[in-house]
C-alpha cells in the first residue's frame, strides 16, 4: 500500500515539467480560440511598414478663395478671409528653419491688392489745385511730370499743411510720393519771398539733407526741372570729394535757391565758410532715420546749429529776418528715433502725417522666402537670372536689384556673373566717387537689367521699373528689409513687384519668422512702431486709408 502510493507520486513528480504553464490547447472541438486583441493604429502602422508606404500628410482643410500664405506644405496654408487674433496661435511655415532638415522649403506672402497703398481708394476728383498750390507750380508740375495727374494720399495729407507753415514729421511707406510731396509747397514759399541782397558767399534758401550722393542725384532731378520752370536754381552736393572739389561745385554755377547736399560735403564746406546758411526758409531731412544714425548725428547736429529753425508759423512771415521750415521724411522710425528728434525741434512744434501701412508688409507686392545653404545661393540666382533673360526677351519683363550686404560681396558674385555671362551692374559704397557717381542713374535709364548693390541703393530711391528684388544675403534689420521691399511696386511702377529672400543663418531664420507672423496677424512689424505711433499734435493727420 505504500509502495503503490509512492509510485504514484513518482510518476506526478515526472510529468509536471512535461506540462504547459498556461493551458491554452483546446480540449473540445466546441471550445473558442482565444482572442489577442492588437490597436489599430498599431496593425495599420505595421502594414505600412511591411507595404513600403510612408506616412499620410495631415488632411488639408480646403477653403475656396485666394490665400495670404501659401506654403511648400500646404497645410500651413492661411485663407486671404483668415484673421487670426491677437493670442490665436499661428501656425508658421518658418517655424522649423533653424534646422538643418528644412533645407529647400519656402512659402510666400502672396498680393491681397493690385495698386500701392498711396492710391487706395483715392477720389477721382481730388487734384494739386484742390490743395492750395498756386497755378504756376500747377504748370511748372504738368510741365516737368506730365505723367502725374492726381495727388497720392501722403501728398495730399501734406501739401495743406505745409503751406500753412507748420513743421511736419511724415512717416510713410517707401514709394508713396513724399519727395513731390514736400517739393511742391516749399517752391510755392520761396516764389512768395523776395530774393535778399547777395551775400559773399553762397546763401541757399532752401536745404534738403540726404544721406547718400545717389539720393542726392535723384532728388536734383526731381526738383530742377520744377525750379526752372519756376526761375529757381536747383544745386547739388554729393560727398566724397575733397575741399578743392568742392570749392569748383560751388563756383563753376551761380549761387542755388535750393541746395541738395549729402551732411559730409556740407559739413566741409560750411567749416571752409563756402556756404552759409543764414538765409534758409525750409529745412527737409530726408530718410530722417538713417541721417540720425550715429555715423552722421555729429554731422547733422553741426548743420542744425549753424541753420535758423523757426518756433512756429509765426516766425516765417518776416521776409526780411527768414527762419527754416523743418520738414523730416521717412520710412521707418525704429525704437529711440524719438528721443533722437527731440534734438531737432520740440515735439509739440511738429505736425505728424503717418500711414496706416507705416512699417507694415506691403500687400501688393508678392514675397517669396527660400531656406538655403550658403552654398546653394549661387545656384539659385543664376537660375532665377537666366529665366528672367530669357522672360526678357519677349518684352514682359523689368529690372532685377540684387543685394549683398557687404561690398566684398557684390565685387565676388559680379565675377560669378561675368563667367555665366550676365550682364549687370554693381554699387557699392567703397567705389570712388567717380564710379558710384550715374551708375543708378545708368541703371533706370535701362542701361543694364540687373544691379548688384548693397543697401546704399535701398534708402529712398525711385526705381518704378524694377519688378525683382532679390536678398542674396538677408538683411541684417527689419527696417533694411523694408526699405530693400520698397524698391518694387512704387506709385508709377508699370510692372508687378516681388521680392524673393535667401535665408540661410539662424539670425535670418529669426527676423523671417517675425515678418510671416506679422503678415498672418496683419499687424506691423515689431520694435518699429516707436515716435510716431502716437500723435505728436493736435493736428497730427491720419487719414491714410
Amino acid at each position: 500500500m505504500a509502495l503503490a502510493r509512492q509510485l504514484r507520486l513518482l510518476s506526478l513528480v515526472t510529468q509536471l515539467p512535461l506540462a504547459p504553464r498556461r493551458d491554452l490547447t483546446v480540449r473540445g472541438p466546441d471550445e473558442p480560440l482565444p482572442v489577442v486583441r492588437i490597436p489599430r493604429a498599431l496593425q495599420k502602422r505595421q502594414e505600412r511598414r511591411q507595404s513600403g508606404q510612408r506616412s499620410p500628410l495631415r488632411p488639408v482643410l480646403v477653403r475656396p478663395g485666394p490665400l495670404l500664405i501659401s506654403a511648400r506644405r500646404p497645410e500651413l496654408n492661411q485663407p486671404a478671409r483668415l484673421t487670426l487674433g491677437r493670442w490665436e496661435a499661428a501656425p508658421l511655415a518658418s517655424r522649423g528653419w533653424k534646422h538643418r532638415r528644412a533645407r529647400q522649403d519656402y512659402f510666400s506672402i502672396e498680393r491681397a491688392q493690385h495698386e500701392a497703398p498711396a492710391l487706395r481708394n483715392l477720389s477721382s476728383k481730388g487734384s494739386f489745385a484742390d490743395l492750395g498750390l498756386e497755378p504756376r507750380v500747377l504748370s511748372a508740375l504738368q510741365e516737368a511730370a506730365p505723367e502725374v495727374v492726381r495727388p497720392t494720399t501722403v501728398q495730399s495729407s501734406t501739401i495743406p499743411p505745409l503751406l500753412r507753415g507748420r513743421h511736419i514729421l511724415c512717416a510713410a511707406e517707401t514709394g508713396s510720393g513724399k519727395t513731390l510731396g514736400y517739393m511742391l509747397p516749399l517752391l510755392q514759399r520761396l516764389l512768395g519771398q523776395p530774393s535778399l541782397d547777395p551775400s559773399r558767399i553762397p546763401a541757399p534758401r532752401g536745404l534738403v539733407l540726404v544721406p547718400s550722393r545717389e539720393l542726392a542725384e535723384q532728388v536734383r532731378a526731381v526738383a530742377q526741372p520744377l525750379g526752372s520752370s519756376l526761375g529757381l536754381r536747383v544745386q547739388e552736393l554729393g560727398g566724397g570729394h575733397g575741399m578743392s572739389r568742392i570749392r569748383l561745385q560751388l563756383s563753376k554755377h551761380p549761387p542755388a535757391d535750393v541746395l541738395v547736399a549729402t551732411p559730409g560735403a556740407l559739413w566741409k564746406a560750411l567749416k571752409g565758410q563756402l556756404i552759409s546758411l543764414a538765409q534758409l526758409s525750409f529745412l527737409v531731412l530726408d530718410e530722417v532715420d538713417t541721417l540720425l544714425d550715429e555715423s552722421f548725428l555729429e554731422l547733422v547736429d553741426y548743420i542744425l546749429e549753424k541753420s535758423h529753425i523757426a518756433e512756429g508759423p509765426a516766425d516765417l512771415k518776416d521776409p526780411f529776418n527768414p527762419k527754416a521750415q523743418l520738414v523730416l521724411v521717412g520710412a521707418t522710425f525704429p525704437d529711440g528715433v524719438g528721443q533722437l528728434l527731440s534734438k531737432v525741434a520740440s515735439l509739440d512744434s511738429l505736425t505728424t502725417i503717418t500711414s496706416s501701412k507705416l512699417h507694415c508688409i506691403m500687400p501688393h507686392v508678392k514675397q517669396t522666402f527660400m531656406r538655403l545653404k550658403g552654398a546653394e545661393k549661387v545656384t539659385e540666382l543664376v537660375q532665377i537670372l537666366k529665366q528672367h533673360d530669357r522672360t526678357q526677351r519677349t518684352g514682359s519683363a523689368g529690372t532685377i536689384l540684387v543685394f549683398c550686404n557687404s561690398s566684398s560681396t557684390v565685387n565676388w558674385l559680379g565675377y560669378i556673373l561675368d563667367d555665366h555671362k550676365i550682364q549687370h551692374l554693381r554699387l557699392q559704397g567703397q567705389m570712388p566717387a567717380s564710379m558710384r557717381a550715374g551708375i543708378f542713374q545708368s541703371f533706370q535709364k535701362g542701361s543694364r537689367d540687373i544691379l548688384l548693390c548693397t543697401d546704399i541703393a535701398s534708402r529712398g530711391l525711385d526705381s518704378t521699373q524694377v519688378e525683382l528684388v532679390i536678398n542674396y544675403d538677408f538683411p541684417l534689420t527689419l527696417q533694411d528689409y523694408i526699405h530693400r521691399a520698397g524698391r518694387v511696386g512704387r506709385v508709377g511702377s508699370e510692372v508687378p513687384g516681388t521680392v524673393i529672400s535667401f535665408v540661410t543663418h539662424p539670425w535670418d531664420v529669426s527676423l523671417v519668422q517675425k515678418i510671416e507672423l506679422a503678415a498672418r496677424r496683419r499687424r506691423s512689424l515689431p520694435g518699429l512702431g516707436s515716435s510716431v505711433s502716437e500723435p505728436l499734435h493736435q493736428e497730427t493727420l491720419n487719414t491714410m486709408p
